[in-house]
């Protein structure tokens, strides 16, 4: 599979090829067998691209891990998905369709839950040949997955890697801030999902949907001051960062986080990405005025929706005239987004009155595309010039940032650094504990210079995971 070069991260790095051609001859048998079947289909169902780009766009994000239950008939265990993805991956993808599929010693159906994808409703009563596609999309993104470099293991290798690496990537999410109070998103019990319950959504994460959003942006506002950057200090993972620009180490740093501490840190704006924006400004969504975030805070901390200065200071500029104008179904903004209906009706429901825009973060929701320096940075810069990657704080749990570690060249290494293991990347080195303090005992054994005031006192315990060769659990010991 070739890269693409020129397609953007929101869309998988690898050319996807959805349906091999071994699925396309059992595929073939399987239509004779069906043919009564697919006959009564023909003309209910969307045609093979419309029909793909749905599956795509469904597997777009989707955790590998298998997390539903349901009959053991058509779901697979944990221990046979392991068993399956072990399978490809030794005999390679001609020879498991012919050990599976060819040799009906499972389905369609069922094996796509392997690859981690919940079949879709759409799918339920279909002969099996209809699961083809969309199980071909999961062998190619199984496929296409990093593999473990195999001479990286130890607490020492990593130590080597960083004192020889002169262009490391850091990728850092939500767990690199977690010190400092600020809350992640996906923790069980502390994380902001968890907490967001009582609004009453389907999915919590729909608070950073940005269709939710142009409904009614007081949803998102209710719960922003929870996220908010409240102090321009930095935590010791921060600093490691800064560390490494010090000393000539860091290519750049992609961060997931939207509280632009790493700028407060002195990541410079050349060697930062902020992936999915930040609070740092906030624009207009009518008439696209841009601040500086720090002038919406008040509202913010306060829960209300901010609105422009200055299209209260034009509307203030017509108010004597009690201009009213005719409401058109569906009217779009000047960025051709959906203008707001909350706070705007009337008693005329033919007419509304004008009202200034709201002001939105520029940070990135769900639905929205990353910023271009993303992309342009990754694929035109650091692809070739990497030569190590530490993945910091974040579970990688949302595209394309999560396309990451597969897109970099497959000899690169990669290291991770976070609470919890990462189930569906095979990183080379796993380090999990609190990030501040595996960073802090790196720099002990780079015997680095490594100064912050939120070090914890007391000696650090490492110790292997047992059924692991290279992962390890960090602790600080307290002191005596």
């Amino acid at each position: 599979m070739e890269v693409l070069q020129e397609s953007p991260l929101k869309a998988p790095a690898v050319e996807v090829v959805p349906v091999s051609s071994r699925l396309d001859s059992v595929d073939g048998e399987k239509r004779e067998e069906n043919q009564h079947d697919a006959s009564s289909l023909e003309g209910d169902e969307p045609d093979d691209d419309d029909q793909l780009s749905l599956y795509e766009d469904m597997l777009d994000g989707m955790p590998d891990e298998v997390t539903w239950e349901g009959d053991p008939a058509d779901v697979c265990t944990v221990e046979e998905s392991i068993a399956f993805r072990k399978r490809l991956r030794l005999v390679g993808e001609d020879q498991f369709i012919s050990e599976t599929l060819e040799a009906r010693t499972v389905s369609a159906r069922k094996l796509c839950t392997a690859f981690g994808i919940k079949p879709p409703p759409l799918l339920d009563g279909q002969p099996d040949h209809k699961y083809y596609p969309l199980l071909g999309l999961g062998i190619t993104r199984e496929l296409r997955k990093r593999m473990k470099l195999p001479q990286y293991n130890t607490i020492d290798d990593a130590v080597d890697l960083l004192r020889k690496s002169k262009n490391i990537i850091v990728l850092t999410g939500a767990g690199i801030s977690t010190s400092l109070g600020i809350p992640d998103f996906r923790s069980k019990d502390t994380g902001l999902y968890s907490q967001l319950q009582h609004l009453g959504l389907s999915d919590p994460q729909e608070v950073f949907d940005i269709s939710v959003f142009w409904e009614d942006p007081s949803i998102f506002y209710s719960v922003a001051k929870d996220i908010l950057p409240s102090t321009r200090k930095f935590s010791p993972t921060h600093a490691f960062i800064k560390l490494l620009q010090d000393k000539g180490k860091l290519l750049t740093n992609f961060t997931q986080n939207i509280d632009n501490l790493e700028s407060h840190a002195g990541i410079l704006p050349e060697k930062l990405i902020q992936c999915h924006g930040s609070f740092a400004t906030a624009t207009c969504v009518e008439c696209e005025y841009q601040v500086k975030g720090e002038e919406i805070f008040n509202d913010i901390k306060a829960g209300r929706v901010p609105r422009c200065d200055r299209c209260i200071r034009t509307l203030r500029q017509y108010k004597p005239f009690g201009i009213k104008r005719k409401r058109s179904a569906n009217r779009l903004g000047p960025s051709k987004k959906k203008r707001q209906s909350y706070g705007d009706s009337t008693d005329d429901e033919d007419y509304d009155v004008p009202i200034a825009g709201v002001m939105k973060p520029d940070i990135t929701f769900f639905g929205e595309d990353l910023p271009a320096n993303f992309h342009n940075r990754l694929v035109q810069h650091d692809k070739d010039l990497v030569d190590l990657v530490l993945v910091i704080g974040t579970s990688l749990k949302v595209a394309p940032v999560s396309e990451v570690s597969g897109f970099l060249p497959p000899e690169t290494p990669q290291i991770y650094i976070s609470r919890e293991p990462c189930q569906h990347i095979d990183f080379d080195i796993d380090m999990l504990g609190e990030c501040d303090t595996i960073v802090t005992e790196l720099c002990r054994r780079l015997e680095w210079d490594f100064q912050h005031e939120m070090i914890k006192e007391g000696s650090i315990d490492v110790q292997m995971d047992e059924g692991y060769d290279s992962r390890y659990s960090f602790k600080v010991q307290s002191a005596s």
